[in-house]
């Protein structure tokens, strides 16, 4: 889940100056004061289905996304996180579609139908072999360039996706900031509180926690969404609708390296290892952003201030009042599908 353990890093010392610069240049609001009236109003919950899924070949993987919306319209890709699927997106695809965009949702790694081509490649959660699937999935679409939006594994992605390749991303909504970290930041150790809110990262560096996920995997990811949420009152059928991706045969191998990388514990792949000497140095992202943040995210995050000075384009956050948690797109699809559209005009 996200962020970075970086980001809980810059928190704690940034917390300051970061909350002078964002009070200077008016970086504050309510989201729900700068939504727009045009926008027809969205009902959280309102879909119960997305899709059909299609298949596509898109570098090492076979990727299951949806597409909806326009060919011809502008492109946005919507990135979900763990423990979540493209379910996250039920209401802001047909909301965006309705809009004019043309809208991919994919299955990151590990998840739903989304499979590796081969069996040999590596079952790896870096965050940047994340990133890298979704430019082939670019490729292979034939899209050039695209507005991005995700919270949790998926605004990282986007995040990395904005620095290393900008030249593909239009413009980005990310949930909770900005997320990336390094090996050498999440060796570092935080004050007590904040290794507490990491306690499934420790939980997955042992076997008996890979072990655990993989015998309870239902059940774990459930407790997530609840930890995550605490004010949202999803029902089972909700959320066993997302809970069918984790049934994926790579899920759990793609979930536990993922955060023992993040540690220092397993190995990244070395063709990506040029990329992370860049995101080590935790570039400011110059693509115009509007970063999002729920009043009652119960996931580990950075508060707003931390991160403001991060973003060198045009950029503005919005926090959400209403007791809105972790999964922002699902919980608050209004808000979210309205800075798409906003940041997609800056």
């Amino acid at each position: 889940m996200s962020p970075s353990i970086n980001q809980q890093r810059r928190h704690f010392l940034g917390i300051a100056a970061g909350t002078v610069v964002a009070a200077k240049f008016g970086l504050f609001g309510s989201a729900r004061a700068q939504t727009k009236a045009a926008l027809p109003a969205i009902k959280a919950g309102a879909h119960t289905s997305i899709g059909p899924v299609k298949q596509i070949n898109a570098g090492v993987l076979d990727v299951g996304y949806v597409e909806i919306g326009p060919a011809s319209g502008p492109a946005v890709i919507l990135l979900h996180g763990w423990p979540y699927d493209i379910h996250s997106y039920a209401d802001v695809a047909p909301a965006l579609a309705e809009a004019g965009y043309r809208v991919i949702v994919p299955h990151l790694r590990g998840y739903g139908p989304t499979r590796f081509l081969s069996g040999d490649t590596m079952r790896s959660g870096q965050p940047v072999a994340v990133s890298a699937d979704i430019i082939a999935l670019m490729d292979a679409l034939k899209i050039e360039k695209a507005v991005l939006g995700g919270y949790d594994w998926g605004a990282r992605t986007a995040n990395i996706m904005a620095v290393l390749w900008p030249e593909r991303c239009k413009a980005m909504v990310s949930v909770s900031g900005y997320l990336i970290g390094s090996q050498a930041a999440g060796k570092m150790p935080l004050p007590p509180k904040a290794e507490l809110q990491w306690w499934y990262q420790f939980y997955f560096a042992t076997e008996r926690g890979r072990e655990g996920y993989a015998k309870n995997r239902h059940d774990f990811a459930k407790l997530i969404w609840q930890l995550a949420s605490p004010q949202w009152k999803f029902d089972d059928a909700t959320y066993d609708r997302s809970a069918v991706a984790f049934d994926n045969p790579d899920h759990v191998d793609i979930v536990i390296h993922n955060y023992r990388w993040r540690l220092g514990l397993a190995e990244g792949e070395a063709k990506y290892d040029a990329f992370e000497k860049t995101l080590a140095q935790a570039p400011v992202i110059a693509i115009p952003t509007i970063t999002m943040e729920g009043d009652a995210n119960g996931a580990p995050h950075p508060e707003p201030a931390a991160y403001a000075k991060k973003f060198s384009g045009h950029y503005q956050h919005r926090q959400l009042p209403g007791g809105i948690g972790h999964n922002l797109p699902q919980e608050a699809p209004q808000e979210f599908t309205q800075a798409i559209i906003d940041v997609s005009k800056l």
